[in-house]
C-alpha cells in the first residue's frame, strides 16, 4: 500500500495542504498512520475520497452534505469502487433534477403537439432509469 505525505496527497489530488488539514480537522479525511518523524500519511484509498470530496464540492454540496454523504456511503460498503460508483450516481441524478428544474418552464411555453412528443421521448428514458434503479435496490422489474 502506497503512503503519502500531505505534500504528495496535495500534488496529486490538485488540493491545497491547508484544505487537506481542514478536511481531516473536520474528519472527512484521516491519514492511515504517522511516520516515525510523526508526519501524516494518507493512503490511496484517502486520495480517492478527496476526489470524490472535490467533484461533490464542484457539485454545490455543502461539506456537511459530503461528509454525510461519505459517511453513508461507507456504511453501505468499505470498497473504494463501490463508494465512487454510488457517489457518480449520486451526483448524475442531483444534476438531472436541475435539468428537470431548468426544463420545466420551456416544456410550459411549448406548442401542445411539442410539448407531447417531449414528454414521450423523455417518458420513455425515464422508465428505463426507473427501472435500473429498481433493480439496483433489489426491488425487481419495472414493468
Amino acid at each position: 500500500m502506497k503512503l503519502y505525505r500531505i505534500g504528495e496527497l496535495s500534488r496529486l489530488s490538485e488540493v491545497s495542504s491547508r484544505t487537506i488539514d481542514y478536511y481531516t480537522n473536520l474528519g472527512l479525511i484521516f491519514p492511515e498512520k504517522r511516520s516515525n518523524t510523526n508526519y501524516r500519511l494518507y493512503s490511496d484509498e484517502t486520495l480517492a475520497r478527496l476526489k470524490r470530496i472535490e467533484t461533490m464540492k464542484k457539485e454545490k454540496y455543502t461539506l456537511d452534505e459530503i461528509k454525510a454523504n461519505l459517511d453513508q456511503w461507507n456504511k453501505v460498503s468499505q470498497d473504494v469502487e463501490v463508494t465512487e460508483k454510488l457517489t457518480s450516481l449520486q451526483l448524475h441524478l442531483r444534476q438531472l433534477e436541475r435539468e428537470v428544474k431548468e426544463l420545466s418552464p420551456l416544456l410550459a411555453e411549448m406548442k401542445p403537439r411539442q410539448a407531447k412528443y417531449a414528454f414521450n421521448t423523455l417518458a420513455t428514458q425515464s422508465a428505463a432509469c426507473i427501472e435500473a434503479l429498481l433493480l439496483l435496490l433489489g426491488k425487481g422489474p419495472f414493468m
